[in-house]
């Protein structure tokens, strides 16, 4: 007859045996059982990562995951969890020794997180704690393997981990799980658009390269910074095959995602001297650069209406480095109605006839060429292509415009995003023109303003009636320029 003390023993070592067997098989229940002080079941939002993270695996035909979270809510915890997880289910499961290539800000974060995952395998036993040799007895790394960044599991014969960064390499390496982890550490970075080109080109060229199999996942679990950033380019790139979760500190009602990792006093505290973009991005999920962007999204027509007026407007390309933006529009009712566009960066060799077709195809009456930095031999050309295609309808003006950009820009504003009416499609039309308008800033640095530079010229002949200084026709060579006091006329 079993005695009492033996029974709570058997109890004992079947409960245990059960918390493995959850463990081996569920996400959630591997973090609880190894971290259970952080990974409570009070807190909703990270069994709700896990088993997202889980199905994503397990079920899902989608190739990419994007997780938002704020900071110190156990995105990077996860992130390593999961990556100790998937060597053991896989060996469990499918029999395979997987590969898994993980990515941090910088080498020396991307080690810190490798070294991690390696010693939670590595852990050894003391007193009756579960550790992950009792949940994976047969996952080991292998012996000798000294390298944090880069190592084997005992009984493969290829590396299967690899640690990396956008500036490192990982050359070689094929994988079935890429997981990113948080590749933007500051405000400065977000707003640094470089930056964001240089993890966008790396994530294709290099990162993306890397996968294996015909079932690869890439993981993203990062705070949402800019609308361009990684988990941004993403999802504009690959809308069809992402999953996407997002957890904000603050909720829509108010309440905090969880009180006792970050409070409302706590958050109050730590945010009151903090810039308000920075706030809603780090901790709320809003990109920086759409809380401190000039526009909001713009108006967009699909009926035309019978215009009282057609023209153009065109900024030529002051360095190499600018683009050329020119802009059909039509007036009805003191709107604007954009109609066409050419925005390019290309030589002037090839902006010119691309212009005069526009302003061909559009049948435009009244074209203003801005004459600073070239603009006046950029005029003359694209007069001369019209001459050539035989155009003799449009009449170009060419003018130089003196007053500050930057408050031209933010003084049009109001009006632009409220009266200019883009067609519908726009952004799919032209992509980059899209792209600069959207994402310019009200406050910070601006790397282009070609487009809103222009969107101020339309607002200025349409409503203000502010005046330019108009270059004649011997200022130009040519005839068939008009000077007038005012371009609008």
């Amino acid at each position: 007859m079993t005695s009492k003390r033996d029974q709570v023993t058997i109890d004992k070592f079947a409960e245990r045996d059960v918390d493995l067997s959850m463990a081996r098989n569920n996400l959630w229940h591997f973090c609880n059982i190894l971290m259970p002080n952080f990974y409570r079941p009070e807190r909703s939002y990270l069994t709700e990562m896990c088993d997202q993270i889980e199905n994503f695996i397990r079920q899902s035909d989608k190739h990419f995951l994007v997780i938002n979270a704020p900071p110190r809510h156990g995105k990077s915890l996860t992130a390593q969890l999961l990556t100790a997880w998937l060597f053991g289910r896989e060996l469990k499961e499918n029999k395979r020794y997987t590969k898994v290539m993980t990515a941090s800000y910088n080498e020396k974060l991307s080690t810190t997180f490798a070294r991690s995952v390696r010693n939670l395998i590595q852990t050894e036993k003391v007193g009756d704690r579960i550790i992950y040799s009792d949940i994976f007895p047969k996952t080991k790394v292998k012996y000798g393997e000294a390298s944090a960044q880069m190592w084997a599991l005992d009984g493969s014969g290829e590396v299967n981990y690899l640690a990396t960064a956008p500036n490192a390499t990982s050359t070689g390496f094929g994988s079935h799980y890429l997981i990113i982890d948080d590749l933007i550490k500051s405000a400065e970075d977000a707003y640094n658009e470089n930056v964001l080109d240089e993890h966008w080109i790396w994530f294709n060229n290099t990162f993306l390269s890397r996968t294996e199999g015909d079932n690869w996942k890439v993981i993203l679990i990062m705070t949402r910074w800019a609308e361009a950033d990684l988990a941004g380019r993403v999802i504009e790139a690959f809308p069809q095959d992402i999953e996407l979760l997002t957890f904000k500190a603050v909720q829509d009602d108010g309440a905090m995602l969880c009180s006792d990792i970050l409070n409302r006093a706590d958050y109050d505290l730590k945010t009151k001297e903090m810039n308000i973009d920075i706030v809603e991005a780090n901790y709320n999920q809003k990109p920086i650069d759409i809380q401190g962007r000039l526009y909001n999204d713009l108006k967009v027509w699909k009926e035309r209406p019978e215009f009282t007026q057609i023209a153009n407007f065109t900024d030529t390309a002051d360095t190499g480095n600018d683009y050329l933006c020119s802009i059909n529009y039509g007036i009805y009712e003191d709107e604007a109605y954009v109609l066409d566009v050419v925005f390019s960066d290309a030589a002037m060799e090839v902006t010119e006839p691309a212009v005069a077709n526009l302003l061909n195809d559009g049948e435009i009456q009244t074209a203003i060429i801005e004459s600073n930095n070239g603009g006046r031999g950029f005029a003359r050309n694209v007069e001369a292509i019209l001459k050539n295609i035989g155009d003799r309808r449009c009449m170009i003006q060419s003018v130089v415009q003196t007053k500050n950009k930057e408050s031209r820009i933010l003084a049009s504003s109001a009006w632009v995003q409220n009266h200019v009416y883009m067609p519908f499609g726009w952004r799919e039309r032209w992509p980059e023109f899209y792209k600069q308008v959207m994402s310019y800033q009200r406050k910070g640095k601006n790397v282009h303003d070609d487009a809103v530079d222009v969107l101020a010229s339309i607002y200025e002949r349409v409503c203000t009636g502010t005046t330019l200084d108009i270059v004649t026709e011997s200022d130009l060579g040519f005839g068939r320029t008009r000077p007038s006091r005012s371009y609008w006329n």
